[in-house]
């Protein structure tokens, strides 16, 4: 269930977060205007106001101080110090509309309703104290605009009866379970009392008085779909909400904090596991490989079968399963059994035909492998930084009527990660060193290869933090220092092509931030300010456009006249990355058409992850899908 207030949408997918102004701009309006852009700065949803037209709220004699309580008197006295006029309470509406944030009040009385109609406001917030008052509900219910009511001070009884009074209505509206005491203490807040009122209402929020954000917290986690919680220059300041509010900073990071606990949600469907997640498996857990040499034919016994780390093959619980299977190949000792041994298939290549260039990835040790049964038009050598040390004249014999491509190592030997743009300059000296020894192993790789006149360097050039993103204005500078470096390498004879990147790159089994080459306009920019072309991955840019709500495919029309070469995979979500062809989010057919346009010389690999394994089999499934893709 969900329903609109404006622009937002309420629902429990994403928390509504209110910043309750309230009375705190204490009558002054540029006050309020402050309150305003402050709660817009931190990413705020809402802003809520309350209006009262004071002779249609109280009785004459409680406004003529005549005997009623002390404690009614001093609300009575700040109210009609601190109450703003409708005129400035319009120029509020106006000025929130113009910088993309809702207005919404609280009105007090029926005038006040009638004046917020003639706003044209989205939407209504009911008072606790005003669950009850069913005429005024049902004035704001006509409107058949949704609104939101505090049900503080009620019993549930009193709550039932106002949500029966809405159904009746038939009126979009969500309900906040409220403790009505500024500041209220813990042990009165009662956040399990939530899931009473979600046996009334599926749409149920939090409306908080207690000093801190933990609670708020807490009840997201419970499953409030709004969060509402006063706002306030000064904590210190004359009024009775100001000690129950949030200053900036602590607003801020309950902002930051409830959208962090939204991505840690998630859902309670079918597990996904996260790339994180599959290197890590892949690297800690066991698979089941051959404990001896087997002949193809071999009838699979318990001695023929152990369990071992990586995680790279078939996984042992497919143990007893792949017993009595007949072994369609020939194993060397302590080699991974995969799935098709289960199905007694093999995957093999064929003679692929596309419009552009196109390549597989290998290692050293597995190129003459690969060389021997597949003819792409080039081979991608991927380094590991042990790599750099080999001597390529063990691997690699005479030469090769193909072409060369080479992608750097992303981590050097002492957990060092390749970072051009650092500002830690000891460290961004020792990735020149590294960045440049790999230029000079490209440059020998030459002699073996002479078709490819300029090979290519494919490189994740850094700007990766480790806790948090590094703030928009700060990319220039590191965009200059990247800029600094490629003046600083020895660059004859080969084209240093950065790779776009997503913006939650896995580093050493964990998260970490990626600040360059991940947005579109930063890509475009400083490709024309340095003169340099880019190697499009195209996961990686999906995992972008995912998490920033850009479209893919305009993306990939936008940058495509800077790209030499293409990484091609699907993707899925945020986090999807190496996915095999049409086992994620993407649509390969437009892809392809878009790129065949923006981009016909670019060359490609299919980048799946893992796609080595069992004789490059992922590769040869993905070249396979796209070859059919692209007819």
């Amino acid at each position: 269930m969900n329903f609109q207030i404006g622009r937002l949408n309420v629902s429990n997918e994403r928390c509504t977060i209110i910043a309750e102004i309230g009375n705190n701009h204490n009558g002054d309006f540029e006050r309020a205007i402050a309150l305003v852009d402050q709660a817009q700065s931190i990413g705020v949803d809402c802003v809520k106001f309350q209006m009262r037209v004071l002779d249609q709220v109280y009785r004459k004699k409680t406004l003529a101080r005549s005997g009623e309580d002390l404690s009614t008197e001093y609300v009575v006295d700040l109210l009609e110090k601190f109450e703003l006029s409708p005129d400035e309470h319009y120029r509020l509406f106006d000025y929130c509309q113009k910088i993309g944030i809702e207005y919404l009040c609280t009105p007090w009385d029926l005038e006040s309703t009638r004046i917020l109609e003639s706003f044209g406001v989205p939407g209504y917030k009911i008072s606790s104290a005003d669950l009850t008052n069913l005429p005024l509900i049902d004035a704001v219910a006509r409107t058949q605009k949704p609104l939101i009511l505090s049900t503080g001070m009620s019993y549930f009884d009193e709550v039932k009866k106002t949500v029966a009074f809405l159904q009746k209505h038939n009126a979009n509206f969500a309900l906040l379970h409220c403790n009505s005491t500024y500041p209220a203490p813990l042990q009165d807040i009662n956040l399990n009392w939530m899931s009473r009122l979600k046996e009334l209402h599926p749409l149920v929020g939090y409306s908080g008085h207690e000093r801190g954000i933990a609670v708020s917290f807490a009840a997201r986690a419970l499953g409030a779909c709004i969060i509402e919680r006063h706002f306030t220059l000064d904590r210190e300041m004359e009024g009775p909400d100001h000690a129950a509010s949030l200053e900036f900073n602590d607003f801020d990071a309950l902002v930051k904090g409830l959208r962090d606990i939204e991505m840690a949600l998630g859902s309670s469907e079918e597990r996904v596991l996260s790339q994180g997640e599959i290197i890590n498996r892949e690297n800690l857990s066991k698979s089941l490989i051959a404990s001896r040499p087997l002949k193809l034919g071999t009838v699979l016994a318990p001695g023929d079968i152990s369990v071992r780390s990586p995680g790279q093959g078939l996984s042992p619980q497919c143990y007893e399963s792949l017993l009595g299977k007949v072994l369609h190949r020939d194993m060397e000792e302590e080699d991974f059994f995969y799935q098709t041994d289960l199905h007694e298939t093999v995957i093999e290549p064929k003679n692929y035909s596309f419009d552009r260039p196109w390549g597989i990835p290998v290692r050293y040790h597995d190129f003459q492998k690969f060389h021997t049964f597949v003819q792409p038009d080039f081979f991608e050598f991927h380094f590991s930084y042990s790599d750099m040390s080999l001597d390529p004249a063990d691997f690699l014999h005479g030469e090769y009527d193909c072409d060369f491509v080479v992608h750097a190592p992303e981590l050097f030997s002492g957990s060092h990660l390749m970072d051009l743009a650092t500002p830690d300059d000891s460290y961004r000296q020792q990735s020149l060193q590294e960045t440049q020894r790999i230029i000079d192993i490209t440059r020998a790789l030459k002699k073996y290869f002479p078709r490819t006149k300029r090979p290519m360097i494919v490189a994740n050039i850094g700007g990766f933090t480790m806790d948090q993103p590094i703030a928009k204005q700060e990319h220039e500078a590191y965009y200059r220092r990247f800029a600094e470096s490629l003046k600083a390498l020895d660059l004859q004879g080969v084209e240093l092509i950065p790779q776009t990147m997503a913006p939650f790159p896995w580093h050493f089994g964990g998260q970490r931030y990626q600040n360059l080459f991940v947005e579109l306009d930063e890509i475009i920019e400083w490709c024309e300010k340095l003169n340099i072309r880019l190697c499009y991955d195209v996961s990686h840019s999906a995992l972008t456009c995912a998490a920033y709500g850009v479209d893919i495919y305009d993306f990939s029309a936008k940058i495509s006249p800077y790209v030499a070469h293409l990484h091609l995979a699907d993707a899925k979500g945020v986090n999807g990355e190496g996915l095999q062809i049409g086992e994620g989010d993407l649509d390969f057919i437009r892809l392809n058409e878009i790129l065949r346009r923006g981009c016909p010389q670019a060359s490609f690999i299919p980048e799946i992850w893992q796609g080595h394994k069992n004789n490059g089999e992922g590769f040869f499934i993905a070249l396979d899908k796209l070859e059919q893709l692209s007819r």
